[in-house]
């Protein structure tokens, strides 16, 4: 049996795979080492989505090359995920140092791959229904993070259209796991003492709709909260189009329910929406939002933005920030337009220059910065429960926490400076007095 190193990288929906592939590995006995250098085989789970990850993921691929190299225990190279599905060829021709490549569709030949066998390239690109995987709750996954939360994949693909996507590429069709398979595992996840579950996919409000279930992610958020020993639930990447009543009334009608509506609109200008194949426009969003805020009362808003899309005017642009500053998002992502081949819109013109999308960008940020600094200023001397994550990054003097309104790795977080509650510690749910506002986090105490 080999000792194995694994480096994921890119989403959660990409880590979840990481955890599978550890899962199926240990259990053919292989030892998992977070040690790279001590590791007798190297995974790196690849992100491909923009330039910025392809990079960072090459950059990690390289490195693992030269460290195979240097003469130590590494003598074997497996790179997998969104990387090698969308850039076999290249990657076999230019890169001698990797041993094998699987795609996100061969998860179930991690072992081989180890072993040595021969494993076919991943030849799934463009074509969209070309043996597609889906994990589910009787997969064996080992979870790589802190005790208490977990992520669960609860549908895989993309049938959207978006110009500047090439997930569906990728990851191929939609397709949802069924609704016992995951009140299943969340049962699983709390039997091992997971407190906090993420809900994660690409769409995840359309969660059920190919399998014929109207307001999918209703029914599978009322069911999650019947599960025993999970405190928190949360979901991400929902899409404008498929905010119903319903899911509204789920996430208002259980405290389990995080009140965190992570909703990515892309952009407000109707012509820049119609050009990304995105639909709407500022006065569809305003109403969604509006709804949301009135049937989720204290909800939290987060939202991601492309700035510098081919075509977007100054009157785009600045009616995009016009509507950031009206709405006051919670928070703001923003990121700034690259071409992908393969995409619809790597042929649209004309093209904003980097320096315009970046000063774009900043100008975004700077404006929701205000905008969270007053927001986090008006949480001081509040009371709210919090999950301990355990001692904090900046200072091992501190312990480190989140809100119902912090997502974890997305947001910032509570620092605890101190308990009038005798000891605090990692996975338990406790109450915070809010003593101090900084930029991205807050400080407080435990009081309860």
């Amino acid at each position: 049996m080999a000792r194995i190193g694994f480096i994921s990288l890119g989403c959660p929906k990409n880590l979840v795979d990481s955890e599978v592939m550890i899962g199926l590995l240990e259990r053919e006995g292989h030892t998992i080492t977070p040690d790279a250098e001590r590791a007798e085989i190297l995974i790196i789970n690849t992100c491909s989505f923009i330039g910025d990850a392809r990079r960072e993921s090459i950059d990690a691929v390289l490195a693992a090359g030269e460290l195979k190299k240097s003469g130590g225990s590494l003598h074997r190279l497996i790179v997998t995920g969104c990387l090698p599905e969308r850039y076999a060829r290249e990657i076999l021709e230019e890169l001698p140092e990797i041993d094998a490549i699987l795609g996100v569709n061969q998860i179930p030949l991690i072992a081989r791959a180890v072993a040595g066998e021969p494993v076919p390239p991943p030849d799934s690109f463009g074509r969209r229904d070309a043996g597609l995987y889906l994990y589910d709750h009787t997969t064996p996954r080992t979870l790589s993070g802190p005790p208490h939360a977990a992520y669960m994949k609860v549908s895989e693909g993309c049938d959207h259209r978006c110009a500047f996507c090439v997930i569906p590429r990728i990851r191929g069709r939609f397709r949802s796991r069924s609704l016992p398979s995951l009140v299943r595992e969340a049962e699983q996840l709390a039997a091992r003492g997971v407190r906090e579950i993420t809900l994660v996919s690409q769409d995840t409000t359309a969660y059920g709709s190919d399998l014929g279930m109207k307001d999918g992610l209703a029914r599978l958020l009322r069911k999650l909260g019947r599960v025993d020993s999970i405190g928190w639930i949360r979901f991400l990447y929902i899409h404008p189009d498929r905010v119903s009543r319903e899911l509204i009334e789920a996430v208002q009608s259980s405290p389990k329910i995080c009140r965190y509506i992570d909703m990515p609109l892309q952009h407000a200008s109707g012509a820049v929406l119609r050009a990304m194949r995105r639909g709407g426009n500022r006065s569809t969003f305003t109403r969604i939002i509006e709804r949301l805020r009135k049937g989720i009362p204290g909800v939290t808003l987060r939202t991601t933005l492309i700035v510098g899309f081919p075509g977007e005017t100054r009157a785009d642009f600045l009616e995009l920030k016009d509507f950031c500053r009206e709405m006051e998002f919670d928070r703001l992502g923003v990121f700034t337009y690259s071409d992908e081949e393969d995409t619809i819109a790597c042929g649209l013109e004309p093209k904003i220059s980097r320096r315009t999308a970046e000063r774009r960008r900043r100008i975004l940020m700077e404006q929701q910065a205000e905008i969270s600094r007053r927001k986090n200023r008006e949480l001081v001397g509040r009371r709210l429960e919090v999950l301990v994550e355990g001692p904090s990054e900046e200072s091992e003097l501190l312990l480190e926490g989140r809100l119902q309104s912090q997502a974890p790795g997305i947001d910032g977080v509570c620092l605890i400076n101190d308990s009038e509650a005798g000891e605090v510690r990692a996975g338990q749910f406790r109450t915070l007095r809010i003593t101090r506002a900084l930029e991205h986090d807050l400080l407080g105490t435990v009081v309860v």
